[in-house]
């Protein structure tokens, strides 16, 4: 099972790795040839200018890449042309904060309710600039209302009842506004005959609720030959016809009232009627003129000139035509659905519910963006509500004096043919309000502005020297220039492309171009041929732990070239000594030298780390056996010259063992020993190694008992006792007793 995972995350990483090197690739692999075509591969992707940037064999094209592989070859940052996006708000006028009883009104085009109004983008390709757009609900917004009615026999006593509409509608919309208009239109269906007619706009949006009162008494029911009514046609004439409408920039209600269904596009060829409908305005006195023309609109169509002209439409409907009107509330944004009892009694209830749904969300929408264009939208409504995709579009349960804003991305992928500039617009549906965004697309460098035409450096005037390469004029080529098109005879300049008769041409890295070696391009961007016949690479170099140079250096025509401080033909030897620093701080103990961070012992009889182990020398208590007893006994065979021979410790003598130095208290390590002298005694001491020159041995007074302990930091140290006793003694066999008394030596 380790096994099989093992291999599993093997291949991720395989995959990763080659996902990641073939992303990092698109820059070399597009294959720019200028600095232009370079920044519109992709936003990582810079052009270096430094004229001496490329190395012999390399083409035009190296100089497109990633910023950090630009600069690990050698271009410096002030080298590379890397223009970056930008916004800038051209019309930022604040939203308004308007109160209802405030007695100064305002114009409706004194309201602002999105803000800001006016940006510039400049775009890069691929890279992407965001923006937040507020929206605030303006309190006491002013509000046109067309009441659009079916008058269709079947519609008689709704007729009556709305006939006091209009005083009744103005006495409720005080509540919701101070300025407010109705205007009335009726319709029924297109026109074979002479009695019925298809729409006629009655009265002209106005503030006079009396006068809405007196002409609608006046209107008369007609006749219709089938049951769907010709509603499309008028919602079509309202919707156009603005200046007979009487149309304001406030905020536009259209109440659609019938007790049937409707004709859309084609249902006209039944009449003979094949024309499609032209979206336009044909109202002469007030009566539609063309309905015997052109066909009924198709519903897309209608969505389209409501969006255009910022309408909100309400269908006052019947139960019965409830589904159907429903399913169509569904295909216009911004509409809604109420239901008209039988005599449309309850047509204002209606009418004030569905514009307080309507005008409790916003939903944004944009024009046609150009070719390559994308825009995403992030809503942050309410109570910090967040949306995204679709739902980034709209937020909803908005109040009057609620403010929410969205973050909306663009982001162009290609310029657009000679880089023109585009206009496009984003606003809120059912408003009159707007945001204005011009697109300029970074299609070019600033060093091409600055080129040098007929430059000497393009082969004597034969191009143009710009952003660091030249440019050649129509029938040269090269990366000089130096080629003609219609001169070139290939046989005799490939010998310019090979080292020698018995090489390949261009060392079969590379093509010849105009007698010159052009590399290959690696799949991996930081792989490259170089050398006037790509000779060299920077990728065969020896390896140390499968890295490059050993990941301490860089590769150059198959040479590490190493870091400071490494060395080796892979910068493998690191010239650190610190990893060849014993615990007394020399290198290597004095014993060896530190060659690639390792010590080499110089003595055969010593081995380790830092040389400090020596398998045949003589035991460490055993060397220093005969001074420890010496020192402090007065015994053993170097009692006789103990001053010449030992004197190279000081001797400390303490009451108990407690008083010897034990491991935990040391930063030195401590060897403890083990010993019998000439008496057959054994003792004990502790040997350490403090530095070159300072020894301490301790001798520990104790009845009966003697330890002495030699201390050398810091080596080892060295701890000698002297067990006394009657267990000792049997121990003896009869030898001289251990029982003696210390003695006092001649130094210390």
């Amino acid at each position: 099972m380790d096994l099989k995972l093992l291999s599993i995350a093997t291949l991720l990483g395989i995959l990763c790795s080659c996902s990641a090197q073939q992303e990092g690739s698109d820059c070399i692999k597009a294959n720019a040839q200028s600095c232009g075509e370079c920044i519109q591969v992709a936003e990582k992707c810079g052009w270096c200018t430094d004229a001496d940037f490329l190395k012999q064999g390399e083409s035009k094209s190296a100089r497109c890449d990633e910023l950090k592989s630009l600069i690990t070859k050698g271009c410096s940052k002030a080298k590379i042309e890397n223009p970056r996006g930008s916004i800038s708000i051209d019309k930022d006028k604040p939203v308004t904060n308007r109160m209802k009883d405030v007695a100064e009104k305002l114009k409706p085009d004194q309201i602002t309710q999105i803000q800001p109004q006016k940006l510039t983008l400049n775009l890069r390709s691929g890279e992407a600039q965001t923006f937040k757009l507020k929206f605030k609900r303006a309190e006491d917004y002013p509000i046109d209302l067309y009441y659009l009615m079916d008058l269709s026999f079947s519609m008689k006593d709704d007729l009556e009842n709305v006939k006091n509409l209009g005083t009744d509608l103005m006495r409720e919309m005080q509540e919701i506004t101070s300025d407010f208009r109705i205007g009335f239109g009726s319709f029924v269906e297109k026109t074979n005959c002479t009695s019925p007619f298809s729409y006629k706009n009655v009265l002209k949006l106005t503030e006079n609720g009396q006068q809405f009162n007196s002409l609608v008494s006046k209107q008369q029911i007609s006749g219709n030959l089938d049951s769907p009514e010709g509603g499309f046609d008028a919602i079509m004439q309202v919707a156009v016809c603005g200046d007979a409408i009487g149309w304001r920039n406030v905020t536009r209600l259209l109440v659609f009232s019938t007790d049937a269904g409707f004709h859309f596009a084609g249902d006209g060829k039944l009449g003979g009627i094949v024309l499609p409908n032209d979206g336009k305005c044909h109202l002469e006195n007030n009566m539609y003129t063309m309905s015997h023309y052109y066909d009924y609109p198709s519903i897309a169509h209608l969505v389209q000139k409501l969006s255009d002209n910022n309408i909100q439409t309400i269908f006052a409907v019947t139960e019965e035509f409830q589904p159907v009107y429903k399913e169509l509330k569904n295909l216009i944004p911004k509409s809604a659905v109420g239901t008209l009892s039988s005599n449309s009694s309850n047509v204002i209830k209606l009418i004030i519910d569905s514009y307080n749904s309507l005008s409790s969300e916003v939903i944004l929408e944009n024009n046609k963006v150009p070719e390559g264009v994308s825009i995403k939208y992030k809503s942050i409504c309410k109570n910090g509500m967040v949306g995204t995709e679709e739902n980034g579009r709209k937020c909803s349960n908005i109040s009057i004096g609620d403010e929410v804003s969205f973050d909306i991305t663009i982001e162009s992928q290609k310029c657009p043919s000679q880089g023109k500039s585009e206009t496009i617009r984003i606003k809120p549906l059912g408003f009159n309000e707007d945001v204005e965004i011009v697109l300029n697309f970074i299609c070019e460098c600033e060093c091409s502005k600055g080129g040098e035409p007929l430059s000497k450096i393009c082969h004597n005037g034969n191009g143009t020297f710009e952003c660091g390469a030249c440019r050649c004029n129509e029938g040269r080529i090269g990366r000089l220039c130096e080629c003609s098109t219609d001169e070139v005879r290939t046989d005799d300049l490939d010998g310019n492309c090979r080292k020698d008769n018995g090489t390949d041409i261009c060392s079969n890295n590379g093509d010849c171009v105009c007698g010159t070696c052009e590399c290959k391009k690696r799949e991996n961007p930081e792989e490259r041929y170089s050398g006037k016949f790509c000779e060299c690479d920077n990728f065969n170099c020896d390896r140390s732990n499968n890295k490059l140079c050993g990941g301490h250096g860089r590769c150059e025509c198959r040479v590490c070239i190493c870091d400071a401080n490494y060395t080796g033909s892979a910068c493998d030897c690191s010239l650190d000594t610190s990893t060849c620093l014993a615990a007394n701080k020399q290198i290597c103990n004095g014993r060896g030298t530190c060659e690639c961070g390792v010590c080499k012992c110089t003595n055969p009889k010593f081995q380790g780390p830092t040389c400090e182990i020596c398998p045949t020398c003589p035991g460490v208590c055993a060397e220093h056996k005969e001074c420890v007893q010496c020192r402090a006994f007065e015994t053993g065979e170097k009692k006789d010259t103990c001053q010449r021979d030992c004197s190279y410790f000081n001797l400390i003598r303490v009451k108990d063992r407690d008083k010897l130095p034990q491991p935990a208290d040391q930063s030195y390590p401590l060897s403890h020993c083990k010993e019998r002298d000439a008496n057959d005694c054994w003792f004990y001491y502790t040997y350490a190694v403090r530095n070159d020159t300072m020894r301490e041995v301790y001798v520990v007074e104790t009845l009966g008992e003697w330890m002495a302990a030699t201390h050398d930091h810091p080596r080892p140290q060295r701890v000698r006792q002297v067990r006394e006793g009657e267990d000792e003694r049997q121990m003896g066999h009869g030898k001289a007793s251990c029982w003696i008394t210390p003695a006092q030596p001649a130094f210390k």
